[in-house]
């Protein structure tokens, strides 16, 4: 198989993102932080290919374009470039559902809607469930972190709705675990497995099924 190189980076990294370069190696300029985004694309593609353990350090510059000095001016090795993808990932995952979440009407409304985006984003970059999956050996406090963050995060969305008597009252951390949960496997369904429904079809279904899980009013079954 070819080697597939980088595009031109056009995505900017995040605050937390330029956090995850080694330490003391935080890019300063607009030209180091488009290269570091350039290695983490690269560094995607590479772990997302051959997996960790065959990866290299000289496979992810082949693929940036990079010079090897260029490489060590943001991460000491392959294990730090890797920690910091998994993080840079949750956090362009987090970017793309936020908008289409803080837009919805209400607290279904911003479940579906992030569910779409979030199988619509799997769809083009199908290499997250492989990185993220190894980050389970290879950095298990990395991966322990992309999850309770974005359990985290559901849980206080719910707990705000709940507030505003748009879903039950009693959501609780279990709720959120759950709805993260079913996430990701539909993600990995009808995002890489698959793509012969329309994220907005399968977020039409869980919406429904929220809609009657959540209902702020109890219902007789």
């Amino acid at each position: 198989m070819a080697m597939e190189s980088v595009p031109n980076a056009t995505a900017s990294v995040s605050d937390e993102g330029m956090s995850a370069a080694s330490a003391g190696k935080v890019p300063r300029t607009e030209r180091g932080r488009r290269t570091l985004r350039t290695i983490l694309d690269a560094a995607a593609i590479e772990f997302g290919e051959r997996g960790f353990h065959e990866a290299s350090v000289s496979g992810i510059t082949r693929r940036a374009g990079v010079a090897l000095g260029s490489f060590y001016t943001y991460f000491d090795s392959k294990d730090a470039v890797f920690r910091a993808l998994v993080r840079d990932m949750s956090d362009q995952v987090r970017d793309r559902v936020a908008p289409a979440i803080r837009a919805a009407p209400d607290q279904i409304a911003a479940e579906r809607a992030g569910l779409s985006e979030f199988i619509a984003f799997v769809r083009g970059h199908k290499e997250i469930y492989r990185i993220i999956d190894e980050s389970e050996f290879v950095d298990p406090e990395s991966f322990k972190l992309h999850y309770a963050t974005t359990a985290d995060r559901i849980a206080a969305r719910l707990k705000a709705a709940a507030g505003r008597g748009e879903v039950r009252g009693d959501v609780s951390e279990i709720h959120a675990w759950a709805i993260m949960g079913m996430n990701v496997f539909l993600g990995l369904r009808f995002g890489v497995w698959g793509q012969d429904m329309a994220p907005d079809a399968v977020a039409d279904v869980v919406a429904d099924f929220l809609a009657r899980g959540l209902a702020a009013e109890p219902r007789v079954i």
